[in-house]
């Protein structure tokens, strides 16, 4: 028996549920491990409303990363053992393997074992944000040396990660942000510039640091109004990555940037390279090495114990954050 969170109907916080539960031993081709540490992400609050592109079946765990150790091996599993830590690759379905819990249980080839150094609770903060961010940057985009790239929701878990990884590669990473009140943290972390959506003009500054060349790159998970003049501040060629739509107002087509520089616009979800292997083993190559050398550290924004679950949700939602929020078990 263990304790889990569940949720039995559609929500906001207050509908999450610790229960007890039986906990059954892993399938063959998997790995249960003892929870010591979840990372939380805005897709487990999706999930919660009713809002995610995957459906809950109630009662409904939850939760896409976990940090541990080693409790159970599954048949034909090989390279782990009992007692050893590890972090978790997010399952590409959270109904089917939920983190949320003192024991969850993982496919293997989604259990890593991370560099010692790290603790529980930053092992748990890696792999959604650095995972996605790579996606996008390296994997698609092909971010290199020297270029500038514009990050949005720059002081979430994935824009700071994405911050980090431009700066390994020696590009430039500028911060997008609401307001100025986080550009001194945001600098802090990396960014080489921060620009503040609601106090600057985002076309003329993203010029002034740019050039009249413009930005080849942007990493989005906002949408909404600012997709006019982000487009009017790109390079021929260049290409927008889409991952989230967190703005309530409505996007609109940039249609004349689009058809007169001949812009890419591509949705992105970090599903296509879990789901791929070649595609996953680079970039678990990239992240632990940059996590062995230093340039890669999870920011925690703020932990919470697992009784205070419910909190921790509203705290997520509150999107007064930086970086990413850890809950210890």
């Amino acid at each position: 028996m263990a304790r889990v969170v569940r949720f039995h109907r559609h929500g906001g916080p207050e509908v999450l549920r610790i229960e007890t539960v039986d906990t059954p031993p892993p399938a063959r081709g998997e790995v249960q491990i003892r929870v010591r540490a979840l990372g939380l992400n805005r897709a487990e609050a999706l999930l919660r409303s009713g809002t995610y592109i995957e459906t809950a079946m109630f009662p409904s765990g939850l939760g896409l990363e976990a940090a541990g150790i080693v409790e159970v091996v599954g048949e034909d599993v090989a390279g782990f053992v009992p007692g050893e830590s590890v972090s978790i690759v997010p399952p590409v379905s959270m109904v089917r393997w939920p983190a949320y819990g003192e024991f969850a249980t993982f496919p293997a080839e989604f259990v890593v074992k991370h560099p010692p150094e790290l603790g529980f609770e930053a092992a748990a903060a890696v792999w959604m944000q650095y995972l996605t961010a790579f996606g996008a940057l390296i994997d698609i985009a092909g971010l290199a040396r020297g270029e500038v790239v514009v990050i949005t929701a720059a002081s979430s878990s994935v824009g700071l990660a994405a911050i980090q990884i431009a700066n390994r590669i020696g590009a430039v990473p500028v911060a997008l942000t609401r307001s100025s009140i986080k550009r001194r943290a945001l600098l802090d972390a990396g960014a080489a510039d921060v620009i503040a959506l609601a106090e600057e003009d985002i076309r003329s500054r993203l010029e002034d640091v740019a050039g009249s060349d413009g930005v080849r790159v942007v990493f989005d998970a906002v949408g909404g109004p600012a997709f006019e003049p982000l487009t009017a501040a790109m390079a021929p060629g260049g290409i927008l990555i889409e991952y989230g739509g967190l703005s309530p107002e409505p996007t609109p087509f940039p249609l004349s940037n689009v058809l007169s520089k001949s812009l890419i616009l591509r949705g992105y979800l970090v599903h296509e390279v879990i789901r791929d292997s070649e595609r996953l083993a680079k970039a678990k190559a990239f992240i632990l090495a940059g996590l062995s050398d230093g340039a890669l550290k999870p920011i925690i924004a703020r932990t919470f114990p697992f009784e205070e679950i419910v909190e921790a949700h509203r705290f997520l939602e509150s999107n007064t954050q930086f970086g990413k929020i850890v809950v210890t078990i």
